[in-house]
């Protein structure tokens, strides 16, 4: 196997690593965990991002267990409002497992109201099974946060998701190269530079103003970690670039570390989970009659 292959399977293997990790985190993730009863282990998976095109169905397995009953409980992120309890209904649906084949199944299901762009709802479940009572998140802990977005559309979305993550993958390909084989670390630091041009500078802020009605919520304007992430290792993969330059000199070594110093900020930049300090709709503003669009904030969870 050659010195370009290797090379290659190390930078894709560090990329899914990284993917997998930041997918696992966040805010976000679905909330996770499960309920044991008579011998019985169920998990569930709440939902914390729904689209504003409807209410956000929250669900709960009901696997055939008998005498169980479910409630859900909510009130809008961050006010005083009072909460609301909604039982939940005892359902029919549709699941499919990992091969695609289709069951049907029983789940417990209430809907939380659709919000504005950036609205978010706290809410938790409490439930009974036979004696045995319950509570999701369990007592003591944070609420489940759930944020409602626009829809964005596909053909602006998938360009996106492309770009960002070839780019990556050309970053930390610049940084192996720049330790192990140096003549190929300018061209996939120059590759990286322009996917991140193309799929976050440009094409990230349309997502952005799709999803929540700004173009651009990081530094100097807000404090969304997505943003100011996208603007870190784009300035960091420029500023390598312009060290570097596009021919071999005398002081390689030393732009050879520059290369693996962007390739490692790089990574850890983009580790931080995704969505964290990002927009929020700012419920006392819209309780004021101000336009949702017009009371987004961010860099609050």
């Amino acid at each position: 196997m050659s010195k370009n292959t290797i090379l290659w399977i190390a930078a894709i293997i560090l990329m899914i690593l990284a993917v997998f990790y930041q997918r696992a985190t966040g805010p976000t993730k679905p909330y996770t965990g499960s309920i044991s009863v008579d011998n019985q282990n169920f998990r569930y998976k709440l939902d914390r991002s729904h689209s504003t095109s409807s209410g956000a169905v929250i669900s709960l397995p009901n696997n055939n267990i008998k005498d169980f009953s479910t409630v859900l409980h909510y009130k809008r992120y961050k006010t005083n409002d009072s909460i609301t309890s909604a039982p939940m209904l005892l359902k029919t649906a549709k699941a499919r497992s990992l091969f695609g084949k289709a069951k049907t199944i029983k789940q417990f299901e209430a809907e939380l109201p659709v919000q504005a762009s950036a609205g978010k709802m706290s809410y938790f479940i409490t439930g009974k099974i036979g004696e045995k009572s319950f509570r999701i998140p369990e007592d003591k802990q944070e609420n489940i946060v759930l944020r409602y977005k626009d829809d964005v559309p596909l053909w602006i979305l998938l360009p996106h998701i492309f770009f960002m993550f070839f780019s990556v993958i050309f970053g930390m390909r610049a940084g192996l190269s720049a330790i192990f084989d140096p003549k190929t670390m300018r061209k996939w630091a120059v590759t990286a530079l322009i996917g991140m041009t193309i799929g976050g500078m440009m094409l990230g802020p349309i997502v952005q103003k799709y999803a929540f009605g700004e173009y651009w919520t990081g530094y100097p304007y807000g404090k969304d970690f997505t943003d100011n992430k996208m603007l870190i290792m784009w300035l960091v993969w420029l500023i390598a670039v312009l060290i570097v330059g596009f021919k071999k000199t005398k002081k390689e070594n030393t732009k050879r570390i520059v290369v693996v110093l962007a390739a490692i900020v790089m990574t850890i930049t983009y580790l931080i989970p995704h969505s964290m300090g990002g927009s929020t709709l700012d419920y006392s503003k819209v309780d004021q009659g101000i336009n949702p669009k017009e009371a987004i904030k961010t860099g609050a969870e």
